[in-house]
């Protein structure tokens, strides 16, 4: 069977050979370096203990220095594979999901066409670039002229002009014996339904040829020099050569400058690519007239892990960056993933670089933002948040979000960030300080007493413990109960845990909160081996929680859920108001003060103690928020008590 020209060539671009022998071998994580596509790992065809298998991703081959083993993603699935060459080709084609060539007579015809159709291509370039050098291309000679490509760039790459004539390109192939329908298939002519005369699909515009992996002319693309013209820009049809969904502008030459440690600049346009190639940026490529595609994606990925997504900073360039983000979720994977440079408003690259220079770009792409940020942006930006229920919306829209991520590691990290930049939106904002306070009239402040640093105020730390094994309880309810995590999933992102074994659980019940499995318990275990579980349910005060001892009552560890987390907000928020009463009553201290806030504190205990009714922690459902209104109460009444003492004398 013979394979059309290009299908190898395809299939070993949309082919990454480190997955390919990744499954085979462990990478030496010391001498390779995954970002630029440079892998080392045991050779897997002879035995050694020394990493001197080398794969260079990028070019798409592999050797060995110590057997020699060399080849490329074909020969390695044949040798370790043991199968023919055509064999392996169904192998990686199944894999990168292309359809193999049918088996049949006509394949060898199929292929020829193709080849006649590339050929055809390749002359009306050379047609076009001889039009550019006539009088009737002096207007897009001047064109180039004022956006700077000179003669030298416009050969370097390979700009041309079709005349604004209806039959000019056709007349050229028809004095040449090259059949119309050739030209019409390869997407250079047009030819009418209803019958009509064929005619050229470029008139009037500057042409700009689009070439594969290997080179080859496959369409063309044609800028419009009338300023009223329908389409500014336009792209040649899909052909047998030209899946434009499949494509980029400029692949070839960007992943060779990629290879060779440039930044892979993904760019909106023709101009946009040759502007920033030309100061410097080799490694810019651009999609073909539509919105990045799945495909297009993948490409980008085989020439470099992060690729920089440069748009123009209106408003068509970030709804772009958005969709974008949709697609790329559920295929990012570590250390493969976009990044954004969002241009000034009104300002394309090569604006850019003509006002404020190449470094100016520079500066655009290394500070370019990762993904996550945008995601944040989009789903934030322009909405108002003065309300649970729009908080609630918010949630429901992020966890959908995220969970369209595949990758259950980069699915935890984002959850994490966006956990975090919540955080930051709804802290809450200390107001400022007015002038004449306590702080500011008593400059430095005195150092509290000793009796005073032992108050309420100064030992807050001491209800950490207690902060801990609600945290605890918190987690192994979760953990028993993976069905209320959707419910109480928001508060427990906020949930700020006091130690790194809390922390690992909350990450984890976090990263399964849309499993499918109920096994919580199991799936933690899996992930981070069984300690972590054994020393929170080895703790006596979880093993007697409610939630735990009837462990068959949803409803029961609902409201303990609630009530523990009611005392943890409660409590926390009280330590944040006593730190701050501290540092107004620092400069003030005295031992009136002292006794004034010592009997606050007491005050406080004896609400804390539920006033000896209190029969257990967990004996009422409804005692935590009780005791939460109390402390409340209490702290209230101590700050009271804190500005009568600013204003009377100290006891007798």
């Amino acid at each position: 069977m013979s394979l059309p020209p290009g299908f190898l060539d395809e299939l070993r671009t949309r082919t990454s050979l480190g997955q390919v022998i990744g499954r085979k071998v462990m990478w030496d994580q010391r001498k390779s370096n995954q970002a630029k596509g440079d892998l080392w790992a045991p050779c897997p065809f002879h035995q050694e203990k020394t990493a001197s298998f080398h794969v260079d991703d990028r070019k798409g081959f592999y050797y060995c220095f110590g057997c020699h083993a060399k080849g490329d993603a074909i020969s390695f699935v044949k040798d370790t594979e043991n199968v023919g060459f055509m064999e392996a080709v169904e192998i990686l084609a199944r894999e990168a999901g292309m359809q193999m060539p049918a088996r049949d007579p006509e394949a060898r015809v199929k292929a020829d066409r193709r080849s006649q159709l590339a050929e055809v291509l390749e002359q009306a370039v050379q047609y076009f670039r001889l039009q550019l050098k006539t009088a009737q291309g002096g207007p897009a000679r001047d064109y180039l002229d004022r956006r700077g490509l000179n003669e030298a760039a416009q050969d370097r790459w390979g700009i041309g002009f079709a005349p604004d004539t209806r039959h000019g390109l056709l007349s050229h192939f028809k004095d040449k014996g090259i059949a119309e329908d050739l030209v019409v298939a390869s997407g250079l002519a047009i030819k009418p339904d209803d019958g009509g005369a064929a005619y050229d699909r470029f008139r009037g515009r500057i042409i700009f040829p689009i070439r594969d992996a290997r080179g080859r002319a496959i369409s063309l693309g044609g800028r419009a020099l009338d300023p009223n013209a329908r389409a500014k820009y336009l792209n040649g049809p899909e052909t047998e050569l030209f899946d434009k969904g499949r494509a980029l502008y400029n692949f070839r030459n960007a992943r060779e400058a990629a290879g060779k440690g440039q930044p892979l600049i993904v760019a909106e346009g023709y101009m946009d690519v040759i502007a920033l190639s030309e100061a410097g940026f080799e490694a810019t490529v651009a999609p073909l007239g539509t919105a990045i595609t799945e495909d297009q994606l993948r490409l980008m990925w085989r020439i470099a892990p992060e690729p920089v997504i440069a748009l123009d900073g209106d408003t068509a360039g970030l709804r772009a960056a958005m969709r974008l983000i949709d697609i790329a979720l559920p295929l990012i994977e570590a250390g493969q993933s976009l990044r954004f440079a969002i241009l000034p408003e009104g300002l394309d690259p090569d604006d850019l670089i003509k006002a404020q220079g190449a470094g100016a770009m520079r500066k655009l792409v290394e500070g370019a933002s990762p993904m996550v940020t945008l995601l944040w942006r989009r789903e934030t930006e322009g909405r108002i948040f003065d309300s649970p229920e729009r908080r609630a919306a918010l949630d429901r829209d992020l966890r959908a979000v995220i969970g369209r991520i595949g990758d259950p590691s980069i699915r935890d990290h984002y959850r994490a960030e966006i956990a975090r930049l919540r955080r930051e939106l709804f802290a809450p904002r200390r107001a400022a300080r007015p002038r004449g306070s306590a702080r500011s009239r008593f400059l430095p402040p005195a150092p509290a007493m000793a009796e005073t640093r032992g108050t309420l105020l100064a030992s807050a730390g001491k209800g950490a413990i207690e902060e801990v094994l609600r945290e605890a309880v918190i987690l192994a309810t979760l953990i028993t109960h993976p069905d209320l995590i959707e419910t109480f999933e928001s508060a427990l992102e906020r949930l700020e845990m006091a130690t790194d074994d809390h922390r690992d659980l909350q990450r984890l019940i976090l990263s399964h909160a849309h499993d499918p499995a109920p096994d919580l318990r199991a799936r933690i275990e899996r992930d981070a081996g069984p300690h972590l579980i054994e020393k929170l349910f080895s703790l006596n005060h979880v093993r007697i929680a409610p939630s735990l001892r009837r462990a068959d009552d949803r409803d029961l560890a609902a409201m303990c859920l609630a009530e523990e987390l009611a005392k943890l907000d409660a409590a926390r928020g009280a330590r944040r108001e006593v730190a701050d009463a501290e540092e107004d009553i620092s400069a003030l201290a005295d031992e009136g003060l002292t006794w004034r806030l010592s009997e606050a504190a007491k005050a406080r205990e004896a609400a804390a103690r539920g006033k000896g009714e209190d029969k257990g922690l967990f004996d009422r459902a409804d005692n935590g928020v009780m005791l939460a209104r109390e402390e409340k109460e209490a702290l209230e009444a101590l700050l009271r008590q804190i500005d009568d003492a600013k204003s009377q004398p100290k006891p007798e």
